[in-house]
């Protein structure tokens, strides 16, 4: 005997064969590439790879003694390390056209109560990833330059290889980007059910010193740095788990909210 109040599958019927799947896939990358590739373009017109290149190593010469410039060691150098900060430059513009094509992508097969928390953590991983690169270049560059450069000795002039440079800009971009990625990291996994709220809240203190920790391992071995990363973790974990609360809540499953209604009942 059926049950007439279950409520029907609202993906029931939308399934689509498996090559139509590819060719979506295969025209939401053209997209997203295409979105790049303009970006780029603009960029390499306007202010141009050089341009773009200075203003990455502005906190760097900022703190560089007066007369020392940064060095290239590989021939090519002075063109690709360039070419390369405008390819990064142009994704990260145009990272919100590319999240919008993968999400065009899956959300089709997504439950109603999945998109609305699914969307919310595309565009906030987005907005916080952001954020943590700001942060790292607008504070935590001219901090660690300005460290640095404090404790070298005056016999030595500081010529700093743009290769080496831009290495150490990207695992730093990375390295806080991922990061201040925190909230949502918890949010996931309390939805998930991996873990719940109260458990978080009693785990505040293995957070932290797993925060310094991660600092410790991944920043540069100097205390600017490290503490510029470990406290906001920390602060942002505190933002995690306030909002896990909400997301729950907000995302309920139709059997949770069924659930819930018969306890109620």
């Amino acid at each position: 005997m059926t049950d007439s109040h279950k409520p029907e599958d609202e993906l029931a019927g939308t399934e689509q064969p498996f090559v139509s799947h590819l060719i979506e896939l295969r025209d939401r990358l053209v997209r997203a590439s295409i979105a790049v590739a303009v970006v780029f373009g603009i960029l390499a017109v306007f202010p141009g790879p050089s341009a773009l290149y200075d203003l990455l190593a502005a906190p760097l010469v900022a703190h560089l003694p007066k007369g020392s410039t940064m060095i290239a060691t590989n021939v090519i150098s002075p063109f690709l390390v360039p070419l390369k900060i405008t390819l990064m430059a142009a994704f990260f513009l145009a990272l919100p056209v590319v999240l919008y094509q993968v999400w065009a992508f899956v959300a089709p097969g997504l439950y109603s109560h999945e998109k609305r928390l699914v969307m919310p953590l595309v565009v906030s991983s987005t907005v916080l990833f952001f954020v943590g690169v700001a942060f790292c270049y607008f504070f935590v560059f001219g901090q660690v330059f300005k460290f640095i450069q404090g404790f070298a000795p005056k016999s030595i002039m500081a010529a700093p290889d743009i290769e080496a440079y831009l290495s150490f800009v990207m695992s730093m971009f990375i390295a806080f980007g991922a990061a201040f990625e925190v909230p949502v990291v918890v949010v996931v996994a309390a939805r998930m059910g991996l873990v719940t709220v109260a458990k978080l809240r009693e785990w505040r203190g293995y957070f932290i010193v797993l925060a310094f920790v991660i600092a410790a391992v991944i920043t540069p071995p100097d205390v600017v740095s490290q503490l510029a990363l470990a406290i906001p973790m920390c602060i942002l974990y505190e933002l995690g788990v306030f909002a896990a609360g909400y997301f729950i809540r907000y995302s309920k499953t139709p059997d949770d909210e069924a659930g819930e209604a018969q306890t109620k009942a």
